[in-house]
């Protein structure tokens, strides 16, 4: 004798099959409808390009894109440039005598927007219906950046680390503006109001090249726009890896102004 399953089941079961198939394409369908088909290529794990971790962007053998010219400096008007002139350049010295300075790192901080896009280590990614989300290793640092809603007003918006993003494909570049990021979250030590937008332009050079063109107004502090561009290298199979800020021992010395390790015996 066989085993046969009363044909009621085997229906019941065809019927959620089918109906999971038809979510499933649905979901697809609405990814595919709110990204262009280019830019569906936007999944995966990245590197900044040139390459600053070490991965297969740092090949000086591999002939990619033209490097992106440095960042500028800050176009901040005069009462706050001659500050700000006067602490990097501080910072740069203490680089070069092997003094670690102090920045948001030192305190396990996040560096937040748009400090987290220079991907200092890999990012990742992922395009879904009606959202990008970019997760950064440093820090495990996640931005979501939410398709064709309304932006919050910047004076209103709640401070954080990462702002509030909306973004908003036009043809096949994904256009992002944030507002809202926390005060001291300074990319490059730069102070910012809180009606600080930053606006990126970002697309695919090609298949293994992705280009963000940062553009920062803010009229409280900065005579004008400030404008660089960023370029990632797809890193295939990568896996981004824990990143958790534990058991932090840096302090800023009070003495010096710089970093430093408190030692066991420190205490």
């Amino acid at each position: 004798m066989t085993n046969r399953e009363p044909a009621g089941a085997w229906l019941r079961r065809t019927s959620v099959l089918t109906a999971t198939l038809a979510f499933a394409l649905t979901l697809n369908g609405m990814a595919a409808a709110q990204a262009p088909t280019g830019m569906m290529g936007f999944n995966g794990s990245w590197e900044r390009y040139p390459s600053v971790a070490g991965g297969l962007g740092s090949d000086p053998n591999h002939l990619g894109p033209r490097a992106p010219e440095p960042i500028p400096a800050p176009p901040l008007k005069p009462e706050y440039y001659g500050e700000w002139r006067a602490n990097a350049d501080r910072a740069i010295e203490l680089s070069q005598q092997g003094l670690p300075p102090v920045d948001s790192g030192s305190a396990c901080l996040p560096q937040g927007m748009p400090g987290m896009m220079q991907a200092i280590f890999p990012m990742e990614v992922l395009v879904t219906p009606g959202q990008v989300t970019i997760i950064q290793e440093a820090f495990t640092q996640v931005r979501r950046i939410h398709l064709d809603e309304e932006l919050v007003a910047a004076e209103g918006a709640e401070p954080r680390f990462s702002g509030h993003s909306v973004g908003r494909w036009v043809d096949d570049t994904l256009t992002v503006e944030t507002v809202g990021v926390k005060d001291y979250a300074r990319f490059r030590g730069v102070p910012h109001s809180v009606n600080r937008r930053i606006v990126e332009r970002i697309e695919l050079i090609d298949a293994d090249y992705l280009q963000n063109v940062v553009t920062v107004t803010d009229a409280e502090y900065l005579t004008g726009p400030w404008t660089w561009t960023w370029i990632y290298k797809r890193w295939p199979g990568y896996k981004l890896q824990e990143y958790v800020c534990e058991d932090n021992r840096y302090y800023r010395d009070p003495d010096t102004g710089y970093q430093r390790l408190r030692l066991e015996s420190e205490q």
